[in-house]
């Protein structure tokens, strides 16, 4: 019988301090949490700090984020996403499902950000990526004359197809189904997210990947490989700003607020280029890590405001969509 109680008491004492650690839920997208990406490092640094259980949810690339919530609303157990882009920013509001982070951190942007919602934590420019010994087209017109094969990711389920289609459309407005047209039989494939395409793409199936300007750094500092390079087009190359939001729902706002704080921190922030292969958004006191400074940099930048793209973005998947059904 004393065993029986001891046993009783001890699974009791045992569910209370479970009980007591609490517990935040970050959804996000595959590569952020695998294992070499930045999650498992930021969930160590922040479990540190806040003692709590830091728990990511991956759903698929970044654009599927968007649907998930859309599909759970106020009943998602997410307290935090991570990983939506200014061109779902304002979708993403239009769901009410997101709360003011109310704070207003110093970052570093090529753009001027605010938002009362949404927090940048990276930044990169979409770039196509080749292996050097490649002669790059300088635009999209002189890839669309070529016959070089590559490899995109759907705009549905993936930020970077989706930042594509706003590339493109940014770039030749009224004239973006031309430009699709011309490039439908360059399209080896489109993958649901980055990771299949880029592997793809190191696999020798595609000439160029849709990717971005810092993807060769991975190359080069964790393979000390410098054999990749990213295009630069004359057009400009489009911005994406990797953000994070509260959901009003959440059961820990404080522990989300104080996540979104840690994500802007030294201890995140210089995680982040040797992980997910960005910029981030407040460069750390220890500087981008050796190789960042070997990057192409484009001389111009597009970028639509979130609204901007809202307001275009069901026009270019229609144009996108007709131009690969030929």
């Amino acid at each position: 019988m004393k065993v029986l109680c001891f046993a009783a008491g001890f699974l009791a004492f045992a569910q209370a301090a479970q009980a007591e650690t609490p517990v935040l839920d970050v959804l996000t997208y595959d590569s952020f949490i695998a294992e070499w990406g930045p999650g498992p490092a930021i969930e160590k640094a922040f479990e540190a700090e806040c003692g709590c259980d830091l728990r990511f949810t991956a759903a698929g690339d970044g654009a599927a984020l968007l649907a998930r919530l859309q599909l759970e609303g106020a009943k998602t157990a997410a307290d935090v996403v991570l990983g939506l882009d200014t061109n779902l920013t304002a979708a993403a509001r239009k769901t009410g499902l997101f709360a003011a982070h109310g704070q207003t951190p110093a970052v570093d942007l090529p753009v001027t950000f605010e938002d009362a919602e949404f927090l940048p934590y990276d930044w990169g420019w979409f770039a196509f990526v080749h292996n050097k010994d490649l002669t790059a087209p300088g635009d999209f017109k002189a890839l669309a004359a070529s016959d070089l094969k590559i490899v995109i990711q759907d705009p549905r389920s993936s930020t970077p197809g989706l930042g594509l289609l706003m590339w493109i459309k940014a770039a030749y407005g009224a004239d973006a189904p031309a430009i699709w047209e011309g490039l439908a039989d360059n399209i080896v494939t489109v993958t649901p997210g980055w990771s299949e395409a880029y592997g793809m793409f190191l696999e020798g199936e595609a000439d160029l990947v849709l990717s971005y300007t810092t993807s060769p750094a991975y190359h080069l500092i964790a393979e000390e490989d410098d054999s990749k390079a990213a295009a630069v087009f004359t057009e400009g190359n489009y911005l994406q700003v990797e953000v994070m939001g509260k959901l009003a729902s959440s059961d820990q706002p404080d522990l989300a607020d104080r996540f979104l704080a840690f994500m802007l921190s030294d201890a995140a922030q210089e995680v982040l280029p040797t992980t997910n292969w960005m910029y981030p958004a407040k460069v750390p006191a220890s500087g981008l890590p050796k190789g960042f400074e070997t990057l192409a940099k484009p001389e111009k930048s597009l970028l639509m405001t979130a609204d901007e793209a809202e307001a275009v973005r069901a026009t270019a998947l229609d144009e996108w969509r007709a131009a690969l059904a030929r």
